[in-house]
């Protein structure tokens, strides 16, 4: 089964961060089969400082 990989800012909640894994999980599941206990999600919580997006970062205020 699969193993996911999320990369997000930091700043989620930790019951968000489990809802999002059920589902993820769930969903998997459901398209590919297999069991849940199968199913790896690996989040990464990323600052905002080292997130860049259009060359700037996300730790700077926004136009």
């Amino acid at each position: 089964m699969p193993t996911y990989h999320v990369e997000m800012m930091e700043g989620r909640t930790l019951e968000q961060k489990k809802k999002l894994v059920a589902e993820i999980t769930r969903v998997s599941v459901e398209i590919l089969g297999g069991v849940p206990d199968s199913v790896d999600v690996i989040i990464t919580d990323i600052k905002r400082e080292n997130w860049s997006t259009g060359g700037k970062l996300w730790s700077e205020p926004r136009d």
